[in-house]
């Protein structure tokens, strides 16, 4: 079938294009190339044979012919970061919000509309995610927003509102909203539009909330997400590794041949309406232990400071329950993160060594009142 992939010169976009080429599909990738993921000079690689059209998903409703004749559409074009999201307010809903009902648009103005739509939401529209109290552990309790006031005190772990330690635990979808940023925001609503949009609309919604994606073909020149190809980069350039709280905040990462295998599953699975899925590893992975995995399998030994920093927005910790997408989806990540990692190394260690702008970067949120030390 005719398929469309927004964002699609992204990192993971170029994944599953080449990928849904290989099977058969004629493929249409639409992106802007914004310069903070692609750089000022974009270098393209698309996958050989599909189509490729630069374009600000804003403006696919003025480009509805592009849409005309799809039988899928995968929707991932988004501004990405959170940290970053909490001052380019404006930017990010405009893009993720507005870029969605855009999209919605397009299709409603076509006569040969998609039969599904699938979304690539974020991990981050749970907030904190799910945690039990040690005496009651059959009661998934989903902790507020870290304040900036406890941050500030180093009060790194999310408690129970009457001040009651708790224990993270696998999230599963059944979690409700509870954005602690305005990119976790912005992805609810996108979530929200296409449930709202599909059944006037004909086509079915598809959600799957992705976990720490990574792996080959990452951007390595974005200072503001994936902190895998930011911790390489400066690895490989003698450059200490900075590691912010106390180092023990954890992240489920899944690795980009995982998340595109179950991107091309819910393409043809026999899915509900609006079905919603978690899309990870399904374990937690502290940052330390991360970092200590990255410089074993990347053979580079640089020192590695745990700094006490913070970012406003950021989570402590987050993995998910899989057992929706299991079941939907027969869905069973195989990369583990140590196999994962080598891949990653091998790959970047042949790309061009970028000019580290963590410094930078953080400079701009402790302006903001965003960052502490």
């Amino acid at each position: 079938m005719k398929i469309m992939v927004t964002g699609g010169l992204g990192f993971i976009g170029q994944a599953l294009g080449a990928k849904l080429q290989s099977l058969g599909h004629e493929v249409v990738l639409i992106d802007s190339l914004t310069p903070q993921i692609h750089g000022a000079l974009p270098v393209l690689n698309p996958p050989k044979g599909v189509n490729v059209v630069r374009l600000d998903i804003r403006d696919i409703a003025r480009h509805a012919d592009l849409v005309d004749g799809c039988g899928a559409i995968y929707h991932l074009a988004a501004e990405t970061g959170t940290a970053q999201s909490m001052y380019r307010v404006q930017e990010y809903v405009a893009v993720n919000e507005l870029g969605t009902a855009a999209l919605i648009e397009a299709i409603a103005s076509v006569s040969r509309r998609p039969k599904r739509v699938i979304l690539a939401s974020s991990r981050s529209v749970y907030g904190e995610g799910a945690y039990i109290a040690p005496n009651q552990p059959e009661l998934l309790i989903q902790p507020d927003p870290r304040t900036p006031a406890q941050l500030a005190e180093s009060v790194w772990e999310p408690r129970a509102r009457d001040g009651t330690s708790l224990q993270a635990v696998a999230t599963p979808e059944s979690l409700p909203f509870s954005p602690g940023s305005i990119y976790a925001a912005t992805k609810a609503s996108q979530e929200l539009l296409l449930r709202a949009a599909g059944p006037a609309l004909g086509f079915k919604p598809i959600i799957l909330r992705f976990q720490n994606v990574y792996g080959e073909g990452q951007s390595l020149q974005n200072p503001y997400t994936g902190i895998i190809s930011i911790f390489f980069n400066r690895a490989r350039q003698g450059m200490t590794i900075p590691v912010y709280e106390d180092g023990l905040e954890s992240r489920d990462f899944i690795h980009i041949r995982d998340i595109v295998d179950g991107l091309v599953t819910a393409l043809e699975a026999d899915l509900p309406d609006g079905a919603t899925m978690n899309l990870g590893a399904g374990a937690p992975t502290t940052v330390l232990e991360l970092v200590d995995q990255l410089l074993k399998s990347s053979n580079l030994s640089v020192p590695v400071q745990v700094t006490g920093q913070y970012r406003v927005g950021d989570i402590r910790h987050c993995f998910a329950d899989l057992t929706l997408a299991r079941s939907l989806l027969g869905f069973e990540p195989k990369m583990t993160l140590a196999e994962g990692l080598s891949r990653f190394c091998n790959w970047a260690g042949s790309q061009p060594v970028h000019e580290d702008k963590l410094d930078e970067a953080a400079a701009e949120l402790r302006a903001r009142k965003l960052m502490g030390d």
